[in-house]
């Protein structure tokens, strides 16, 4: 199967070597020069073009597969709008108009979509509530995926990933120093992130799902994470904030109260019953890693 990875970063990059390592044939597409190299070095082919411009799109070659997992660079909403759903029906159409269009396009979204569940657990079936004005871009960006592969026949799949770690993003320093608010992490490792969209485009069980919610076995309470961590770390727990205090800081933007205010845990009981098969199960077998080089004194 030839894969384009649309974005080729974090996540991307792991996936090119997983399907590279799997048989298939992954070319990574990113805009900057700085981004090719990465895809390079990563070992499998790479292309720069522009999610949001379909003549540099055409510089892809035909594939069988594409993977929208684009980023807007951590900027505002309007950016977020440019890319994730400007850019992605330019992608859909672009390629869904071609003499040999893929079958498959997945765009990966985030556990953002959902807002506010008090605590409860949500899974694929929860009505979308965005809070923020980025996750309501990210919403609207779902829309665009299923209605525009319908329109073009092609297999249309949501991944949502929860909140991801691993190499180059444990930010231990953060929760073993502290302070830490309360609330619950849903968190999944970058392995897996790629692992499930790899599952999503290689593995017959998932053909049938347009939305996966990708996320480990375990939410876990903050508090009770950052002292396990802490624990682990040989450090001693760290300092504890409720979120009554954290709102009652003064400048706190509007965009920090809504995430302060959302709170929810993910379900990954549709995964596991399809078989996706985890790395890393839980933050416990996620962070072995991160922890051992702590303790050694080369904290990543």
């Amino acid at each position: 199967m030839r894969v384009a990875i649309l974005g080729c970063g974090y996540v991307g990059l792991e996936l090119g070597r997983q399907l590279d390592a799997a048989g298939h044939d992954p070319i990574g597409v990113r805009r900057s020069d700085e981004g090719i190299d990465a895809v390079e070095t990563a070992g499998f082919d790479a292309v720069q073009a522009d999610v949001t411009d379909a003549d540099s799109l055409a510089t892809v070659p035909d594939v069988d597969a594409v993977v929208f997992i684009a980023s807007s660079g951590g900027r505002d909403a309007a950016a977020a709008e440019a890319v994730y759903v400007d850019g992605l029906r330019t992608t859909i159409d672009h390629f869904g108009n071609r003499e040999h269009p893929p079958a498959h396009v997945v765009y990966t979204s985030s556990t953002g979509v959902y807002g506010d569940h008090d605590g409860d657990f949500v899974d694929e079936s929860t009505p979308l509530d965005p809070t923020t004005a980025k996750t309501k871009v990210l919403a609207r960006a779902e829309r665009v995926l299923l209605d525009r592969t319908i329109a073009h026949g092609i297999e249309g799949t949501v991944v949502r990933f929860a909140g991801l770690y691993g190499s180059d993003r444990y930010r231990l320093s953060r929760y073993v120093e502290g302070p830490v608010t309360e609330g619950y992490l849903n968190m999944l490792h970058r392995d897996d992130a790629a692992g499930i969209v790899r599952f999503a485009l290689t593995d017959g069980a998932a053909d049938d799902e347009d939305v996966l919610l990708a996320v480990d076995d375990e939410p876990v309470d903050k508090w009770q994470f950052a002292d396990w961590l802490a624990n682990e770390c040989g450090e001693p727990e760290p300092p504890k904030v409720t979120k009554a205090e954290r709102l009652a800081e003064d400048g706190l933007s509007e965009a920090a109260r809504r995430r302060l205010t959302t709170s929810k845990r993910c379900s990954n009981d549709l995964l596991r019953d399809l078989g996706y098969d985890y790395d890393y199960p839980t933050y416990r077998d996620g962070y072995r890693a991160a922890i051992d080089a702590y303790r050694d004194g080369s904290d990543s």
